[in-house]
């Protein structure tokens, strides 16, 4: 059985850090599932740049067991994210049934209000860098055992490839990254 990633969406949300590691994932072999707890009834958000992406479904249409991972693209959208908890209260779900937690430029944040950054190894993209003082800077993907982390949108086939590494193992993501020239 193929291993299954829920990715977080919502509007503002910065669409490198979406279709970059969702493509290379789903090349992985790895099944995503898009959501958003505030799709639309198009089934859509609309991304940082005015670009809409496709949502698979709302978030309270999903059940949380049968994924293997959390991955959290960033972008503007953080912020309404963190204001509502519930994407960080379920980082903190998936990290404590042993699940891969990913997070990529300002994500980190809802990572921190998770509590999960304490005492790992992290990066983020340099805005956030006054709440994540403990960030490691000159690093742009990190792994962590189950929690991975990035910079930003320039680095987001990384991020994927490091995701695709966990996921779907070391040889399949070699093999992604030599078909996409990476």
């Amino acid at each position: 059985m193929a291993p299954k990633v829920l990715c977080i969406l919502a509007d503002g949300v910065e669409e490198i850090e979406v279709v970059a590691p969702v493509d290379i994932l789903r090349r992985a072999g790895v099944e995503v599932v898009m959501v958003s707890p505030d799709a639309r009834e198009q089934g859509e958000v609309v991304g940082k740049t005015g670009i809409r992406i496709g949502v698979d479904a709302a978030l309270s249409e999903v059940g949380f067991r049968e994924f293997d991972a959390l991955l959290v693209p960033g972008g503007p959208a953080i912020s309404a994210l963190r204001e509502k908890g519930e994407i960080a209260s379920l980082a903190r779900t998936f990290q404590q049934n042993g699940k891969v937690v990913a997070g990529i430029c300002a994500a980190p944040l809802l990572l921190k209000d998770a509590g999960l950054l304490d005492g790992r190894r992290h990066t983020a993209h340099y805005t956030t860098y006054n709440e994540l003082g403990d960030a490691e800077r000159g690093q742009r993907v990190i792994v962590d055992g189950s929690l991975v982390t990035s910079q930003g949108a320039g680095t987001a086939v990384e991020f994927g490839l490091a995701l695709a590494g966990l996921l779907a193992g070391e040889d399949v993501a070699r093999e992604v990254a030599d078909s996409i020239m990476a």
